[in-house]
C-alpha cells in the first residue's frame, strides 16, 4: 500500500449498513491549525448512522454540508503523526482523543487509519484506560457534560432561541436518567453522582445490576412499570432517548424542575409554565478543553466508559447492525489495527 493510501470506510451512496465499503482512500494531510491522528479506535454513535442513511428526516435547513464519497465518523482515539506548523500543545507521539469538527461538518471521517481535525478538537489520552475505552468517550461524554455541568460555548442551538444553562446539581437534587445504560445515559449516570446527586436510572432490567453498580440510587425497569407514573417529585429528568414520547416525563418534576430531551420532541410552552417547569436542550459541540476534564475524572476512577462491543473497522457494517438491534451497555467501539 501507498504511503499516501490508507485503509477507510466510506459511503458511495446512502442507506443501510450494507453500503458501509472497506476500501482504500487518500491519506488527509492537516491544514492550518490541525492535527494528523492515527486511528487506534473510533466511538460509533447515533450520528454515524444518520449520516449513512443520509439524514432522510432531517429538514435540508438543518443539515450541515455534506458530499459523497463520505467516511463517516466522530470519536476518535488515537496517536498524533504530524501537526501543522502553527499547531502548538501536541507533537507527534502524543496519544489523543477527540470528538472532531461535530456540528458543523455532519461527519468527522473517523472511520479510518488516519483523521485530521483542528487541534482545539483533541485532548490527551486518559493515561488510564486503553484506546478501546477512551474511544468511547467524546461524544457521549461530552454530550452528558454540556447538557448537565457546564455548555461552555454561547452557539445558538437548532433547538431553541434561549440558550441552555444546566441546573445546579447537589446532595439534595434527585435525577433521572431515561435510558441510562446507553452511551449518554451511564456516563451522565456518574456525572451526576460526582456531583452529589441522587440518581433514578430508568432502562431495561438486564442493566439493573450493571446501572447500580455504577451508582444508581433507585432503578425502573421500564418493560415492568411506566417511570411516568411511578416517579414523583424529580428536580431534573435527563431524556437520552428523547424525541415524540419525551413529554410524559414533564409529570414526574416538581415545580421548579428541568427535563432536558437529549432528542429533542414537541412540547407545549404554555403547559410548562402551567406546570412551573423548564424543556431545555442543546447540540453537543467539540471540545477539547472540556474532554480534557473528563479525561481527568477517568484518570481518577470517578468515571468509567462501559464497552457494549467492539469490532474491527473492515467490520463496521456489523457494529451498525449491532446499533440497530439497541438494549446497548455503553459504548459499541470500531478497533483500527
Amino acid at each position: 500500500m501507498s504511503t499516501h493510501t490508507m485503509r477507510a470506510i466510506r459511503l458511495h451512496e446512502f442507506g443501510g449498513p450494507e453500503v458501509l465499503r472497506y476500501e482504500e482512500a487518500p491519506v488527509p494531510e492537516p491544514g492550518p491549525g490541525e492535527v494528523l491522528v492515527r486511528v487506534h479506535a473510533v466511538g460509533v454513535n447515533p450520528p454515524d448512522w444518520y449520516a449513512r442513511e443520509g439524514m432522510p428526516n432531517v429538514p435540508p435547513e438543518l443539515k450541515p454540508p455534506f458530499h459523497l464519497p463520505l467516511i463517516p465518523g466522530t470519536d476518535v482515539s488515537g496517536v498524533v503523526a504530524a501537526v501543522a506548523a502553527d499547531v502548538s500543545g501536541f507533537a507527534a507521539g502524543d496519544e489523543v482523543i477527540g470528538l472532531l469538527r461535530f456540528p458543523t461538518a455532519l461527519q468527522g471521517s473517523a472511520y479510518a487509519e488516519y483523521v485530521t481535525a483542528p487541534a482545539s478538537d483533541f485532548a490527551r489520552k486518559p493515561a488510564a484506560v486503553d484506546h478501546v475505552h477512551a474511544a468511547g468517550l467524546p461524544m457521549s461524554g461530552l454530550t452528558a457534560w454540556q447538557f448537565l455541568i457546564e455548555l461552555g460555548h454561547d452557539h445558538p442551538s437548532p433547538f431553541q432561541e434561549a440558550p441552555h444553562r444546566p441546573m445546579a446539581l447537589g446532595s439534595g437534587t434527585t435525577v433521572l436518567i431515561n435510558g441510562a445504560a446507553g452511551g449518554v445515559g451511564h456516563l451522565a449516570l456518574q456525572l451526576a453522582k460526582w456531583k452529589g446527586a441522587r440518581v433514578i436510572a430508568v432502562a431495561s432490567g438486564a442493566h439493573e445490576t450493571f446501572l447500580r453498580e455504577l451508582g444508581a440510587d433507585e432503578f425502573i425497569d421500564y418493560t415492568k412499570d411506566r417511570p411516568e407514573e411511578v416517579a414523583r417529585d424529580v428536580d431534573l429528568v435527563l431524556d437520552a432517548v428523547g424525541g415524540p414520547h419525551s413529554r410524559r416525563f414533564l409529570r414526574t418534576l416538581k415545580r421548579g424542575g428541568s427535563l432536558y430531551p437529549v432528542y429533542f420532541g414537541e412540547f407545549d410552552d404554555e403547559e410548562n409554565a402551567k406546570l412551573g417547569v423548564t424543556v431545555t436542550a442543546t447540540q453537543v459541540r467539540s471540545s477539547g478543553e472540556q474532554l480534557a476534564e473528563l479525561g481527568l475524572l477517568l484518570d481518577a476512577g470517578t468515571v468509567r466508559v462501559a464497552v457494549d462491543s467492539t469490532f474491527p473497522l473492515a467490520e463496521a457494517r456489523a457494529a451498525h447492525e449491532r446499533a440497530s438491534r439497541g438494549h446497548i451497555q455503553g459504548k459499541i467501539v470500531l478497533t483500527v489495527a
